[in-house]
C-alpha cells in the first residue's frame, strides 16, 4: 500500500471506530434510562384511594409489589398493613422485585427495606415515603 492509501484507510478506520464509540455510548445511556422504568409523569404516592385487591395476597410477615400502581404493601402482623411508594428516591425508577424482604431497583441498583422503607443500598440515600394504607371489605386501600 502507498503512504497516501495507507492514511486514508486510516483516517477510514478512526472515522468507524468513533462512530461505534459513539453508538456504544448511546445504548449505555440508554440503559441507564429511567423513562421506561419509571411512573413517568405520574406522582410517586396516589392522589386519591386506589384499590390493590385482596389483602389476602399480601402475606403476613411477607410484602407484595403493585408495580404498575408504583406501591408496595407490607404485613408486619395479621391485619396490620403498611405501604410505601415504589418509586426509587434516587431517579424515580418504579422497584422491580422483592428478594429477601428487600425491594430492588433495576436502574441503578438501590436497595429498600420493605416493611420500612429504609434505604438498605444507595445510591439513593432517601428512605421510600409512606403511603396509608387499609383493608376494607377484605380488599386494600392505598391512598
Amino acid at each position: 500500500m502507498s503512504a497516501p492509501q495507507s492514511a486514508a484507510r486510516r483516517t477510514v478506520l478512526k472515522g468507524a471506530a468513533a462512530l461505534a464509540g459513539a453508538a456504544g455510548a448511546g445504548a449505555a445511556l440508554t440503559a441507564c434510562s429511567t423513562e421506561t422504568n419509571s411512573g413517568g409523569n405520574t406522582p410517586a404516592t396516589p392522589t386519591a384511594p386506589v384499590e390493590l385487591g385482596a389483602a389476602a395476597d399480601v402475606p403476613v410477615g411477607g410484602a407484595k409489589l403493585y408495580r404498575e400502581r408504583k406501591l408496595i404493601v407490607s404485613c408486619p402482623a395479621e391485619g396490620r398493613y403498611k405501604a410505601f411508594s415504589a418509586q426509587c428516591t434516587h431517579a424515580g425508577c418504579v422497584l422491580d422485585k422483592i428478594v429477601e424482604g428487600e425491594g430492588n431497583c433495576p436502574c441503578h441498583g438501590s436497595r429498600f427495606d420493605v416493611s420500612t422503607g429504609k434505604v438498605l443500598q444507595g445510591p439513593a440515600d432517601r428512605p421510600l415515603p409512606e403511603v396509608p394504607v387499609r383493608a376494607e371489605n377484605g380488599k386494600l386501600v392505598a391512598g
